[in-house]
């Protein structure tokens, strides 16, 4: 139950993702007038989520509240931050504000879904200042596996808010723009009401490498590679794909990108001025075999080990144009996110199995972080000494532990708030509390639908993939429900469909369900649904009782 807000000022902040877990990042901040909500991400689905491609946030908070919202802020363009984008504008279309390289990577998503012509979006560039109703942001540099990421500065009735976004400290980023340190202590010596923090790495003692080093560590593979070079990571973590051009570049490689993502990505980084490759060093898709292999590397999608991805395609040697083979080298410049490890653990198994050569893992320095360790989250605390702080993007042992990390700068403990989605947590001049709940749960998409897979679509599917099920059709005589054809028994999942023991099984479920209806006749029952409801619950029991499984039962009762 959601308290009513008070008559004064007040302040609310409401994450609607990206508390409990990594990804549909989403977060809300609520004033007596207006309402401001920075990113709108996506979560890509667990095993569980059979058929689900996507997971988004549940909009009905801010639909109820249409008329306070000012806008959307985006602090970078990772899939968890603006996945969702496209989503939220089909049904809020308000003003979106981000950097150019934020924005240019949006445009192709809102193109795909014919939102282009309709979104205002609205290039912002750090330093300046947006009004947002009465609120007003600010976006401050901060250094992040993607160009462009910013934190969110915003001034409220209440005081300043601090949002970070993702980032690190990164004192030599690929860019040459490091984080803007000056800005951050600007706002601490203003006073900061709240700061609203990335909690990925809270677990990680120390700091976390610098991009640089993974640039050295392609220079060192290149130097000693005789075939291919075949690199894998976020399509938009364009630091990394520079330092694969720039290696390439010193050890005279073509350098070509594949995957639709990765293409994307890519030409747009480089019409932006993001990515330099020179023009004679780019080379497409079906030219990689007009190349000796000592002379070529490959920028690929596939690093969380996607079905559909171009490098799972080649483990599987199902890619239209990349056949790999021995001499070939595959470097995963990548972690798993969590959910992903088995997926991504196939693939690697697949890659092995075709005698290339695969650099994987973190102790062999091909991807570092774009999350800040421990002392990183602890230079921000001390930077900005909020009054309050609210840990966000992670799961909930690692906003746990951000909270610790926050107390040790002196964030009185009454002062840091554990946040799950939807919980609403209100500020006033007397203080701070939680004062109830909303909607934070996950929205579905599955193909165009959105929203009608709920908990129990996917329990009846998880129910298919465990016991299959059997379909009764039968029909029956109106008058006296008695059986005129049928029953016939299709299964699906529940036998071999050979001539086996089993064929005796499907036998005796239709003998069974023939002796369901006749006894139901015999009694006086001729309504469809009554007998539907009694060859269900009666082939139930017997399935059960013959063969300790549940299968999903599915009667087809047709009236003549």
């Amino acid at each position: 139950m959601l308290a009513e807000p008070p008559a004064g000022e007040y302040l609310r902040v409401i994450p609607l993702g990206g508390c409990g877990e990594i990804g549909r990042n989403m977060t809300v901040y609520e004033t007596a007038d207006d309402i401001v909500v920075i990113d709108a991400g996506v979560q890509f689905p667990e095993e569980e989520m059979m058929g689900v491609d996507l997971v988004i946030n549940d909009m009905s908070y801010l639909l109820e509240r249409a008329a306070k919202v000012r806008g959307l802020l985006l602090t970078h363009a990772h899939e968890d931050h603006i996945g969702g984008v496209p989503f939220f504008l089909a049904q809020l279309n308000v003003p979106v504000y981000g950097t150019g390289v934020t924005l240019a990577l949006l445009r192709g998503k809102l193109k795909e879904h014919k939102l282009l012509d309709v979104a205002r979006v609205n290039v912002i560039d750090p330093g300046e200042i947006i009004k947002l109703g009465r609120l007003r942001g600010e976006f401050i540099s901060i250094t992040h596996s993607v160009a462009g990421s910013c934190s969110v500065a915003l001034r409220t009735p209440l005081g300043l808010v601090l949002h970070t976004g993702d980032y690190k400290f990164d004192q030599t980023p690929i860019d040459g723009h490091p984080s803007d340190i000056a800005a951050f202590a600007r706002c601490g010596e203003e006073g900061v009401l709240l700061l609203a923090g990335d909690s990925t790495n809270a677990e990680v003692p120390g700091h976390t490498a610098s991009e640089r080093v993974v640039g050295e560590t392609f220079a060192d593979i290149f130097s000693r590679c005789k075939g291919r070079i075949i690199i894998t990571s976020f399509a938009s973590n364009v630091p990394r794909l520079q330092q694969a051009a720039d290696a390439a570049a010193q050890h005279d490689r073509k350098v070509c990108f594949v995957g639709r993502s990765m293409q994307n990505v890519s030409s747009i980084a480089i019409e932006h001025g993001y990515l330099a490759v020179a023009a004679g060093q780019l080379i497409r898709e079906h030219e990689i075999d007009a190349y000796p292999p000592h002379k070529v590397v490959i920028c690929t999608t596939g690093s969380q080990g996607e079905p559909t991805s171009a490098l799972t395609r080649m483990a599987a040697r199902d890619h239209r144009t990349v056949k790999l083979v021995r001499g070939d080298t595959i470097i995963l410049s990548a972690t798993p996110i969590p959910g992903n490890e088995r997926s991504v653990g196939r693939t690697i198994n697949n890659l092995f199995k075709l005698g290339v050569n695969v650099i994987y893992g973190r102790d062999r320095m091909v991807h570092v972080s774009g999350h800040g360790c421990q002392e990183e989250l602890l230079l921000m605390l001390n930077l900005v000494r909020p009054k309050y702080f609210v840990p966000l993007h992670g799961e909930y042992r690692m906003l746990a532990q951000h909270v610790r990390l926050a107390l040790k700068t002196g964030v009185p403990a009454s002062n840091a708030f554990v946040l799950e989605n939807g919980d609403v947590l209100e500020l006033t001049p007397d203080g701070a509390k939680p004062v109830g709940k909303t909607n934070g749960g996950p929205v579905f998409v599955d193909g165009l639908g959105v929203g009608d897979v709920g908990e129990v679509v996917l329990r009846d599917r998880k129910h298919l993939s465990a016991d299959g099920m059997i379909v009764v059709t039968v029909t029956i005589d109106s008058s006296d429900g008695k059986v005129l054809a049928g029953p016939d028994i299709t299964t699906r999942g529940f036998t071999f469909g050979q001539r086996t023991e089993n064929d005796s099984i499907v036998e005796d479920v239709r003998r069974q369900a023939w002796q369901i209806i006749e006894s139901g006749a015999t009694q006086g029952l001729t309504e469809w649904t009554t007998i539907r409801e009694h060859v269900h619950k009666g082939l139930q029991r017997f399935v059960y009782d013959r063969t300790k499984r549940r299968p999903m039962i599915v009667p087809v009762v047709m009236e003549v």
